[in-house]
């Protein structure tokens, strides 16, 4: 069973930091890719940061470069995002993604959200 669980949202003041975190199913997390986006009211989602579990290499909208990190715990079947600097921008509701085992497109698994409002 397909599962990814986010947490760690909050409000926080522009500046400040938060730590996002997405857990998944064992059976999700395998030689795959796991990301991070974002939707904001009336906006399109949009991809923030994204990681390979098995070559750990990165993506990062340019938005984020420098201020956010992604990261992952094998151990744990977890994905990190740590943002830093946060700003109004950065205020939405933000999704962990997952793609299939083995390939790294499309992300075809989707957590519930965790909302993140900077003020």
């Amino acid at each position: 069973h397909v599962q990814l669980v986010e947490s760690g949202g909050g409000s926080v003041q522009a500046g400040g930091s938060l730590r996002l975190t997405c857990a998944a199913s064992a059976d999700t997390y395998s030689d795959n890719c796991m990301g991070w986006f974002r939707q904001a009211p009336g906006k399109e989602r949009e991809p923030v940061a994204t990681i390979c579990t098995g070559s750990r290499s990165t993506y990062y909208a340019d938005s984020v470069k420098g201020r956010f990190t992604i990261s992952q715990d094998n151990a744990k079947n977890t994905v990190y995002l740590q943002m830093n600097s946060l700003q109004s921008e950065d205020t939405a509701m933000y999704y962990c993604a997952a793609s299939r085992v083995g390939i790294c497109r499309p992300f075809s698994y989707w957590g519930q959200g965790t909302q993140v409002t900077v003020s």
